[in-house]
């Protein structure tokens, strides 16, 4: 996902207690009809699970109808072998009361019926050019505003949308469509089914009067954009820069896990949601310039980090968002170069010491503020964390672990520890201290650096003190030019408050430069001692 402006609107997203850990939802199926008339939709779900543990008591979330009049209005729930079913709404959570006590490692399907105008999730609006849309946007957890679910990225699953629409609309969805019927009264409906399990955070509908654009396959990936009619050629050459983006990161981190990609042109509130297969983007990223690339790329990297790879909890955002800050500059750079890696990395520094200086938060952050996650910790502070791990362990051994970590994780759900622990066994050193100060700690280093030229010894002393409360553990490299020479690159390992380094030199006519291959997230300057 790419942040936008308004993400910082005063909203409460608080994180649902997962406690309840007695079932596993394995399919979703979605039937919603929905009309030009008003705002009410109305939905069917069948929800297959299975049961951990036994229990008399299934829990799932939903909105409930609020005073204002929306949310959701449960009619009727139904089980196997028609039992009977008490339903109980309270505090955003559907309950359901079974009859009889479910066994171990059963599986069951549970029907709910249920109408209401959507408090949030699925938007419903005019798109900028007047046109009526629907759009869902369930990043965090906001699925359970108009589909009852398990509203929490721990708990994939697959999923069916039955749409049934008026019959000017098209309709997009994650997975493949497998059916699109005229049915009578000038309604529509279309089926889609993805067969990969998913969390809720990335389940998606997108229903408005689209133009679309088979751009063509990448390994047997159908790639299509939807657009706008009113902007078609614009967004038709601004969104087939994803096939050449897919194609780099399908050789880069391996197989693409959906059967499709398509891109979106919405209403998300978010620059880009990368909801899985159907990438929805926002209504101005069409401009006919091509000037969305890095979004495109952020939000193509999300498939496999977030989406495919989840995150266990939103604590550890910075798996999914820092991914995909990270390999957006990577795949830029081997488009433009070293500098252009330099220059993201640069300002994304910037950027994180700004941040970090003044909130005094960790990247690991178990905030119940969900919304307060998309912040420089999780994307450019996570790009970072992973920048240094490729300068410190180097190239090879970096890709391989990213490698290794998406082919162990693929499917489900890692935390920080599962991440270092791959890069631990690929690597073969012990990573606790990097990931214990860069990831859990409230900081960053902040260096007093200061050289001498020794004139007797023909020497130079470089020292660095840290001037944070925490005492860090990391290289910090020189470029020392000596007269018109090429500057060499020298590396200190620091590890104490205060350390001082000395290096033999020829002459006095020394040029110093700090961090020049732009590794190290630091604050400091380079200060001459007479």
């Amino acid at each position: 996902m790419t942040r936008v402006a308004f993400i910082c609107l005063l909203l409460l997203f608080v994180e649902p207690s997962f406690a309840q850990r007695s079932i596993d939802v394995l399919h979703y199926k979605y039937e919603i009809e929905l009309n030009d008339n008003n705002d009410t939709i109305y939905g069917k779900a069948s929800i297959t699970l299975q049961f951990i543990e036994p229990t008399k008591w299934i829990e799932l979330d939903l909105n409930f109808l609020g005073k204002d009049g929306k949310g959701m209005i449960t009619m009727q729930a139904s089980g196997p072998d028609f039992q009977k079913i008490t339903i109980q709404l309270e505090s955003d959570k559907l309950g359901l009361n079974l009859n009889n006590l479910s066994k171990k490692d059963d599986t069951a399907t549970y029907t709910i019926n249920y109408k209401g105008i959507p408090s949030d999730g699925l938007i419903i609006s005019k798109n900028k050019y007047g046109n009526r849309t629907f759009f869902s946007d369930n990043w965090p957890n906001r699925a359970h505003n108009w589909i009852p679910c398990v509203d929490h990225p721990s708990d994939k699953a697959t999923v069916e949308f039955i749409i049934t629409a008026p019959s000017h609309y098209q309709v997009i969805s994650n997975g493949l469509q497998i059916e699109e019927t005229n049915l009578p009264h000038n309604k529509k409906l279309t089926h889609y089914r993805e067969d990969v399990p998913l969390p809720t955070k990335v389940m998606v509908i997108g229903v408005a009067d689209f133009a679309v654009n088979n751009v063509g396959d990448v390994n047997c990936v159908p790639v299509s954009s939807w657009v706008y009619p009113e902007n078609k050629e614009a967004g038709f050459y601004d969104y087939a820069i994803a096939k050449e983006v897919l194609a780099w990161y399908i050789n880069y981190i391996g197989s693409f896990p959906y059967k499709k990609l398509a891109n979106v042109q919405s209403k998300t509130m978010f620059g880009g949601m990368e909801n899985a297969s159907a990438i929805f983007y926002f209504e101005n990223s069409v401009t006919g310039r091509q000037n969305e690339e890095a979004l495109i790329a952020h939000e193509i990297v999300h498939q496999w980090f977030g989406n495919m790879a989840t995150e266990k909890s939103f604590a550890h955002l910075w798996l999914s968002e820092g991914f995909a800050t990270y390999l957006t500059h990577v795949y830029l750079e081997s488009k433009y170069g070293t500098d252009s890696l330099n220059n993201r990395m640069m300002a994304d520094r910037e950027t994180v010491l700004d941040f970090v200086n003044s909130s005094q938060k960790r990247v690991v952050d178990f905030t119940p503020d969900l919304m307060l996650l998309l912040n420089a910790n999780s994307y450019q502070k996570g790009g970072w964390v992973l920048h240094m791990l490729r300068r410190q362990l180097g190239d090879s051994v970096f890709h391989k672990a990213v490698r290794q970590y998406y082919a162990t994780y693929a499917g489900k759900n890692a935390d920080t520890k599962d991440l270092q622990s791959i890069f631990e066994t690929v690597s073969g050193k012990n990573l606790n201290t990097f990931f214990d100060q860069w990831l859990h700690t409230p900081e960053n280093p902040k260096l007093k650096i200061t050289w001498k030229y020794e004139a007797k010894e023909k020497r130079v002393a470089i020292s660095v003190e840290q001037l944070q409360s925490k005492t860090f553990e990391f290289p910090i490299e020189i470029g020392l030019g000596v007269a018109a020479a090429k500057p060499q690159i020298k590396k200190m390992n620091i590890s104490k408050k205060v350390e001082t380094f000395y290096f033999p030199v020829a002459s006095s006519f020394i040029s110093i430069a700090v961090d020049p291959n732009t590794s190290l997230l630091f604050e400091g300057a380079l200060t001459a001692i007479k």
